[in-house]
């Protein structure tokens, strides 16, 4: 019997990364470090933007692609808020427009120079007011223009008209604890979210209704996140109740993602989840 090693092939196994250099990377950007779950950046074809601590209100860098290297600490930031900002979000349609989201309950959309910032920017284009807590979630419409998705820790999902300032939609009822996430499909026909009540849902928000909901998708404590897929499917991370790290892939369109809304069926494994990886978080 031998016992000699077994080696898994693989096309990978010789492959490495190469560190990139100082100079190409931004360096001393005083990153937000608010106990808030987001990315805190956003890129397009033309700027980086990233949240950044500020005294006295939020603030966030806007950055042209090309400034790499070490950032002065006096370099001009966008400032209009008055409490820390948790979310930003670029325009799809317009490489010069970002909109925000704060603590101070506000959404604000602003326009970004051609050339970048020589001067703090504190004026907003347009200020977005209707949530009653913070705001953590923003996304922009992918297809149609002036159109933008805002959430808070109100549990409200709002949709908005920026180009007039008002609400379009208001969903009040569709989440019962804490949004983690919101993603539109490719066309904006509907959106997924990941709630803190542990299921992940499909909503129309023209209808304002629920289309497919799954519960206990990941069944561990920590946050999960929900994303549409270009094929209309949807994935989701989390955790397992061991916290182990999960990744799955879902099908909407299966008869079964809204019976699992039922109480009375158990939580077993889903016949629609096409596949699940899971592995031991640290």
């Amino acid at each position: 019997m031998s016992f000699r090693k077994v080696v898994r092939q693989s096309k990978f196994r010789h492959v490495f990364g190469q560190p990139v250099k100082n100079d190409q990377c931004y360096e001393d950007i005083r990153v937000s470090r608010v106990t808030w779950d987001s990315t805190f950046c956003a890129v397009n074809p033309k700027f980086l933007a990233v949240i950044v601590e500020a005294s006295g209100g939020g603030a966030f860098l806007v950055l042209p692609l090309s400034k790499t290297g070490r950032i002065d600490k006096a370099y001009p930031t966008v400032c209009g808020h008055t409490g820390p900002v948790l979310d930003i979000d670029w325009c799809p349609h317009n490489d010069e427009v970002i909109a925000s989201g704060s603590e101070d309950c506000t959404v604000m959309v602003w326009q970004i120079p051609e050339n970048g910032l020589t001067s703090p920017l504190t004026e907003p284009v347009v200020v977005l007011e209707g949530h009653t807590k913070r705001v953590g979630i923003i996304a922009w419409h992918p297809t149609a223009r002036n159109v933008l998705l805002s959430a808070g820790c109100d549990n409200v999902v709002l949709i908005w008209n920026v180009g007039t300032a008002e609400e379009l939609y208001r969903l009040d009822s569709l989440h019962p604890d804490l949004i983690y996430n919101v993603s539109w499909n490719h066309n904006g026909s509907l959106f997924c979210s990941a709630c803190k009540d542990k299921s992940v849902r499909i909503i129309d928000p023209r209808r304002g209704t629920l289309m497919a909901e799954r519960e206990k998708a990941h069944e561990g404590a920590r946050p999960m996140r929900a994303i549409f897929l270009a094929d209309g499917k949807v994935f989701t991370t989390g955790f397992s109740r061991m916290s182990e790290r999960q990744l799955a892939l879902w099908d909407p369109g299966s008869p079964l993602l809204q019976q699992a809304s039922s109480s009375s069926k158990p939580p077993g494994p889903s016949p629609f989840c096409f596949c699940t990886v899971t592995s031991r978080a640290p």
